[in-house]
């Protein structure tokens, strides 16, 4: 097994007045040479959107791009006609594939919007460009894993162009829980949202994160306070 550490306090880190932004991998005009991805994980941003502003109409093309909003609401539009809003509870994706252009604002005039936005490197390129939302129950993450993307539509997870897997979990104090990634050879990194944990020797708080690869199954047990956590399952490309 190999691991490696991501502390918080590491993050690159980006404040434009409108967006306060934090960087788990080399992005925009932060760069390190140590940070550049993790497997096909390539961004984690973690942001925070004042109310009104947000992403003028810019293009993508080749990547798996994923937003999950923790609190407030995002208005979406984008060349293939999508028009809407994701809010919290809601997970958004849009495969780039051979070019896509999109905007997203706070649906907010006054209040701040915060969400993650993850890109992963895609299995297929130049697919045609697509869409999709889903809205998940919070209650069912409560001390198990609730798969919100996946390749395999059968899991609940929005579809992506990619063997990966996103998957929330809520633990309460001293609980434990293991991951077993889907596809053998897989990573996981490990993003710690609320609380503390302890896994395989480290012990991580509040946006530390913790890269695991080389092993079929983990074990977690959250710190002493209610604990929430993503879990990223991605190839681990050269």
């Amino acid at each position: 097994m190999q691991t490696i550490i991501y502390p918080a306090s590491g993050r690159g880190h980006a404040n434009l007045g409108w967006l306060d932004s934090y960087h788990s991998f080399s992005f925009g005009n932060w760069y390190d040479e140590a940070k550049v991805h993790f497997g096909a994980l390539r961004v984690l941003n973690d942001d925070r959107v004042t109310g009104g502003a947000g992403f003028g109409l810019h293009p993508h093309d080749n990547m798996e791009i994923v937003s999950i909003p923790f609190s407030g609401a995002l208005t979406h539009k984008d060349s293939t006609g999508t028009d809407g809003i994701i809010k919290t509870g809601d997970v958004q994706i849009m495969s780039a594939g051979s070019g896509i252009r999109h905007s997203e604002y706070n649906a907010s005039k006054t209040d701040p919007a915060k969400f993650l936005q993850i890109w992963v490197i895609p299995k297929v390129r130049d697919i045609k460009p697509r869409y999709d939302q889903k809205t998940f129950d919070l209650e069912a993450r409560i001390g198990k894993w609730q798969v919100v993307v996946s390749p395999d539509e059968s899991e609940g997870g929005v579809w992506i162009n990619q063997d990966a897997r996103f998957a929330l979990t809520r633990l309460d104090s001293g609980q434990e829980i293991s991951f077993t990634p889907k596809f053998k050879g897989n990573g996981v990194y490990l993003f710690v949202l609320e609380g503390s944990i302890e896994v395989e020797a480290a012990k991580l708080g509040k946006r530390d994160a913790i890269g695991i690869s080389g092993t079929d199954n983990f074990t977690i047990q959250a710190g002493a306070e209610r604990t929430e956590l993503l879990a990223i399952e991605v190839p681990m490309l050269a």
